[in-house]
C-alpha cells in the first residue's frame, strides 16, 4: 500500500502546460507517424489542443518542427493508401450453409466500400494538405477561333469628334 502512494507522488498531475522541447518533441514525432492533431490532444499524457495551437502561435522552432511533422504525415498517409488498396484480406466472405458446410465464397461489397472510402478520404486530405505534390492539375491555355492564336485589335478613337 505504501509503495502505490509513493508510485502515484511520483506521477505528474494533469496534462503538460508547461513548453518544453521534449513534449514538442513527442508531440510532432507522433504526428509524423500518423497521428492527427485531435488524437494526440485527446491524451491524458499530452496538452490541450488549444494549448498547443498557443505554442504553435508562440514559438517558431516548434511551429518550424510541426509543419516538417505535417509533410511526414502526409507522407505516412500516402504509404497507407497503397497498404489499404493492396490488403484484400476481408475482400470475399465464404458462405455456409444450413448444414455448416461450404456454399462457396462472395465478395464482401461493405469491406470494400469501406476501403474505397478510407482510400478516397486520404487522397482528398492529401491534396489539401501538399496541393502541389497531390492536388489536381489544371493547364489554363488561351487560344483565338478554332484554336490559333488571339487576334488583338487596336483602336484609335478620335474624342474631338
Amino acid at each position: 500500500m505504501e509503495r502505490l502512494f509513493s508510485d502515484m507522488a511520483k506521477k505528474p498531475k494533469g496534462r503538460p502546460t508547461d513548453y518544453t522541447l521534449e513534449v514538442v518533441s513527442d508531440i510532432c514525432a507522433r504526428i509524423a507517424d500518423g497521428q492527427s492533431l485531435r488524437e494526440i490532444a485527446l491524451s491524458d499524457d499530452m496538452p490541450a489542443k488549444a494549448t498547443i495551437f498557443l505554442w504553435l502561435a508562440k514559438h517558431k522552432e516548434f511551429s518550424d518542427q510541426y509543419a516538417h511533422a505535417k509533410e511526414a504525415q502526409a507522407l505516412h498517409m500516402a504509404d497507407e493508401i497503397l497498404d489499404i488498396a493492396d490488403d484484400a484480406s476481408n475482400d470475399w466472405m465464404e458462405r455456409l450453409g444450413d448444414d455448416g458446410q461450404s456454399l462457396g465464397w462472395k465478395e464482401n461489397g461493405e469491406a470494400m466500400q469501406r476501403s474505397r472510402l478510407r482510400v478516397d478520404s486520404r487522397k482528398w486530405l492529401l491534396s489539401k494538405l501538399l496541393p502541389k505534390k497531390y492536388g489536381d492539375k489544371f493547364a489554363l491555355e488561351h487560344t483565338g477561333a478554332d484554336g490559333g492564336p488571339i487576334a488583338i485589335e487596336r483602336r484609335i478613337v478620335d474624342l474631338a469628334d
